[in-house]
């Protein structure tokens, strides 16, 4: 791929000559040493490189992978942990990978698994030697040279003997290549892990199926701690060598030596029609153990080996911790916080979890679908009459509950929405509506640990959105400017008009106060984007193409999906046609067409456009390239807005009756889908969003219900409170 506008183009005297690959934590660069040598480069995103804990284990990475050099490694070759963005360059090896080829072309034969298996079984050796445990060996991380394999994502390897990083609980790898001990104890696992992970690679390569594939990651790491290998389809007498490297007992696993030799013995050389007949447990013959080091070193290509040209991604090897963050890899096990179990309440006062039964708000104990959020070890919700709650992430017990105006309740109602939570105070918007459907509309702040109002003024939405944009408060005064103020205080910091009869909606995130103004509905050219100065309110007006609107930030600047024109004789809504991204410092604009018209509620995630259709499909499209990445079905009942959590390349959704479904954000595969929840009775609406709160997932439903679950056991027992 080319670089991109603001990539830089050299880094550590290495000039970038194209992006390689890119992840949640890091981009990869294909470069070139003024001596001439490619490298690839992988660079951490800038926000991360702000983080000691980070810059600690990249500091550790780098010192465990440059002690590992081996015909059969791609070693690291130079490296800044102390530079601004903490960089390293590795080997670049260009060639496919191993998941790669058995992806494109199938199962390998025996006799081409031969080299592959003993070259493995040296490149283990030499990482061992070094007194590194990979960890996560596995296709992806095993390259496909003309010479040779090459084991790749050291990245996340530990020094054997300093494990102080994995003793917190986190855990390293990906479920079908991993050991029982990781599953079960990190601190225990050593070099016998990475045989395991070799003999579940070689079962893979053989037939295309892991020893212990299952429909979801927590099933597949169930099997591996508790279930027998599946060994179909892979012959005596390599069926025994392997068995013995998948014993659920790291002592019951051969050594490496051992290894080599029985290989050596009985995997065919090329041309071979069957393999050797060998006795498993003697010792081979010297010439075989001699032919292991000659295997080793063979450089004859064949067609497992061979060089395609193609270089992917996989290729770099950009380590684990780099694509996604620390301790998660890819696979989908988050721990959950300490203290954490399920729990499920509902946000109204008739709650048993401490707050005071005072009866319902508004003369209903059934409002409109509670708005909630999760910021450290809370979640605040509001909605229709629900006042204002907090309640303890681990836990759903209620910490407090804030104070309303005394309404009544046979002819007034009180709704709340939750604007966002910034500088300790829960700013929210808040609506009394009398019979005759007048409002009274307020912004108000609430101490976020104890639910003190400290502030509050007098709003008029009308014409205008209120939000928390850019770390300000914006609220407004008779629908035709906007004042912005401190979250903390509520004090003004400065106002400014808006265009007069539109109406304006704000963009909560960005470095700006971001408006897009509307006029009538009607005209296909009545918009504007404003950029205003979250210092003095400055404006600045940006040409919007007409039917589009501004969905998020992308890479700096803003995105837009346009809908094509409207069939008047269609009471269905126009497709989504194109996106548009506009660089806010210039108004400089490009369009990307898509694949293909969308529809649905459209979510800017994770460097994606998620559209949820009604029906439960899901599509995930590319807004640099307008390609669709992948359609999945879910058999959710108008799913809500999907939630991607990119530490695990997870997306999750949930229905009005507190089903949740989690899809693998890569390629689409449904992991789980759980049933209807006990107690919730769907109030006929979209369902809800789904909250991430550090490894367990927390949703709100449209009767009031709210729950959290482990998305390593989503069907767990649920303890309410």
């Amino acid at each position: 791929m080319p670089l991109h506008k603001d990539d830089p183009r050299s880094v550590g005297g290495y000039k970038l000559l194209d992006r390689l690959g890119a992840g949640g934590m890091g981009v990869v660069y294909r470069g070139r040493a003024r001596s001439g040598r490619e490298v690839a480069v992988k660079v951490v995103h800038a926000q991360y490189a702000e983080d000691a804990v980070f810059r600690a284990r990249f500091r550790q990475e780098i010192a465990a992978v440059r002690k590992v050099s081996g015909a059969f490694t791609a070693p690291v070759v130079d490296a800044d942990p102390e530079a601004a963005r903490p960089w390293m360059a590795t080997q670049y090896v260009p060639g496919l990978s191993l998941a790669t080829r058995i992806r494109e072309q199938g199962p390998v034969k025996e006799a081409e698994v031969r080299r592959l298996a003993l070259g493995l079984v040296e490149a283990l050796r030499d990482i061992h030697r070094a007194g590194v445990v990979h960890r996560d060996l596995k296709p992806a991380n095993v390259l496909i040279a003309g010479d040779g394999p090459r084991v790749i994502d050291f990245g996340i390897s530990r020094a054997a003997e300093n494990n102080t990083l994995t003793e917190t609980g986190q855990m390293i790898g990906t479920p079908p290549f991993m050991s029982p001990e990781q599953l079960t104890d990190a601190r225990s696992v050593g070099p016998a892990s990475d045989v395991f992970s070799l003999g579940a690679l070689l079962v893979f390569t053989l037939t295309g199926r892991g020893p212990f594939d299952a429909d979801s990651p927590y099933l597949t790491a169930y099997r591996v701690v508790h279930d027998a290998p599946v060994l179909d389809g892979v012959r005596q007498p390599l069926r025994d060598i392997l068995e013995r490297c998948l014993a659920k007992e790291a002592a019951d696993r051969p050594e490496l030596d051992e290894l080599a030799r029985e290989f050596a013995a009985v995997l065919p050389e090329e041309g071979d029609d069957d393999p050797p007949t060998v006795i498993l447990g003697a010792k081979a013959p010297a010439e075989a153990g001699a032919a292991a080091e000659r295997a080793g070193r063979r450089r004859r290509v064949h067609p497992l080996l061979a060089a395609t040209g193609t270089v992917g991604a996989l290729v770099l090897g950009l380590t684990a911790y780099l694509l996604i963050g620390p301790g998660l890899a890819e696979s989908r096990e988050p721990t959950v916080p300490e203290g954490w179990r399920p729990w499920q309440t509902t946000v109204f006062d008739t709650s048993t979890t401490g707050a005071l039964v005072v009866g319902s708000v508004g003369g209903s104990m059934i409002g409109g679908e509670p708005n909630c959020l999760t910021r450290g070890d809370a979640v605040y919700c509001a909605g229709d009459s629900i006042r204002p709650v907090r309640l303890d992430a681990r836990t759903g017990k209620t910490v407090w509950r804030a104070e309303i105006p005394k309404i009544d309740p046979e002819t007034e109602s009180y709704s709340a929405t939750l604007l966002g939570v910034r500088d300790g105070m829960v700013v929210l918007r808040q609506s009394l509506t009398e019979s005759a459907e007048t409002d009274r509309v307020y912004v108000l702040g609430l101490d976020a640990e104890t639910g003190e109002q400290l502030w509050k003024h007098r709003s008029d939405d009308t014409n205008l959105d209120l939000a928390l944009s850019a770390g300000l408060a914006i609220t407004s005064g008779g629908g035709t400017a906007v004042t912005a103020r401190s979250p903390r205080t509520g004090a003004e910091r400065w106002t400014a008009k808006m265009p007069k009869g539109d109406y304006c909606s704000f963009l909560p995130d960005g470095a700006e106060v971001y408006a897009q103004c509307m006029g009538d509905m009607e005209a296909s050219d009545d918009s504007v984007l404003l950029a205003l100065d979250p210092d003095d309110g400055s404006q600045r007006r940006l040409t919007v193409p007409s039917g589009s609107g501004v969905l998020g930030l992308l890479d700096g600047k803003l995105l837009l999906l346009q809908s094509g024109p409207t069939d008047e004789s269609s009471l269905d809504a126009p497709l989504y046609e194109r996106v548009v991204l506009i660089d806010p410092a210039t108004g400089t604009r490009t369009t990307a067409k898509l694949a293909k018209g969308y529809d649905g509620e459209p979510t800017l995630s994770g460097g994606l456009l998620w559209f949820v259709s009604e029906s439960g499909v899901v599509t995930a499209v590319s807004p640099r390239t307008g390609e669709q990445e992948w359609q999945a079905r879910t058999s959710l009942e108008e799913p809500g807005e999907p939630t991607y959590d990119p530490r695990t390349h997870t997306l999750y959704l949930a229905s009005g009756t507190g089903r949740v479904a989690a899809l693998d954000g890569r390629d689409g595969s449904l992991l789980w889908e759980t049933l209807p929840r006990p107690g919730v009775t769907s109030s006929g609406m979209t369902g809800p969003g789904v909250l991430l709160y550090k490894g367990a997932l927390v949703v709100a439903t449209g009767d009031g219900t709210v729950f959290s679950l482990d998305p390593a056991d989503p069907e767990g027992k649920t303890l309410p409170d």
